[in-house]
């Protein structure tokens, strides 16, 4: 078992949306390759690329169902074919407005209050693509533990593979981190001020899910495939 996967909202590649954080991360999950960087003015490159590499890593995304291996004996077509079984039965919807928060040591696109139908879909993602997935290794479980959980997360971590799920799921869009606590209300600000100027504070409406993949331990995740919402 090599290869990872995941279920996460990751907005259409055109959108100005995926420009901005792709922008952010340096990284096109798309396309599997480099993006131009935009960086919080007062940044240096290097320390920018630095805050940056762990969500790099992953892509521009926000967690619905969290990486996993397969089962043995489903192939990515097995998923592929759930994930398009699963959109046809989905409608899409707006998300409440995105911000630019602090989220521990991190930084991320956060909404201004909790929307239901999100809560929803991610509840239904971890439903649904559970039966592929294999039982976490000890030392991804060991990995996990090691974060201060809740009786009710400890049981998540040990039913579903992820702590954070059901009425622990906080839908977030990683753009850095960590940062060091006196660099974060900088990077907070200017990266708010990036996001008006690129996104213009549109309406931004979750039409699909996306099935990424990381195809080696430490290689980038990329997109294999968007499925996109019947309705």
């Amino acid at each position: 078992m090599t290869a990872r996967y995941a279920i996460y909202y990751a907005p259409a590649p055109e959108s100005p949306l995926w420009s901005f954080g792709s922008g952010v991360l340096g990284y096109d999950a798309a396309s599997g390759g480099s993006a131009p960087v935009i960086a919080p003015e007062g940044v240096a490159p290097a320390d920018w690329a630095a805050m940056t590499a762990a969500p790099r890593r992953y892509g521009f995304h926000a967690t619905l169902k969290a990486p996993f291996h397969l089962q043995d004996g489903v192939t990515e077509d097995d998923l592929v074919a759930a994930g398009r079984a699963f959109a046809a039965t989905r409608a899409a919807f707006a998300l409440p407005e995105l911000e630019v928060t602090r989220l521990g040591a991190y930084v991320a696109l956060q909404p201004s209050g909790r929307s239901a139908e999100l809560d929803a879909l991610a509840g239904a993602c971890v439903e649904a693509f559970e039966p592929f997935r294999a039982a976490p290794d000890a030392e991804e479980l060991a990995r996990r533990q090691q974060a201060p959980l809740t009786e009710r997360q400890k049981a998540a971590l040990e039913r579903w593979g992820y702590p954070y799920v059901f009425e622990d799921f906080h839908f977030h869009m990683t753009l850095a981190g960590p940062v060091a606590d006196g660099l974060a209300p900088r990077v907070v600000k200017g990266l708010s001020r990036l996001y008006a100027d690129h996104v213009a504070f549109a309406t931004i409406r979750v039409e699909a899910v996306a099935l990424f993949v990381e195809d080696l331990p430490g290689h980038g995740f990329r997109i294999v495939d968007r499925f996109v919402f019947a309705g």
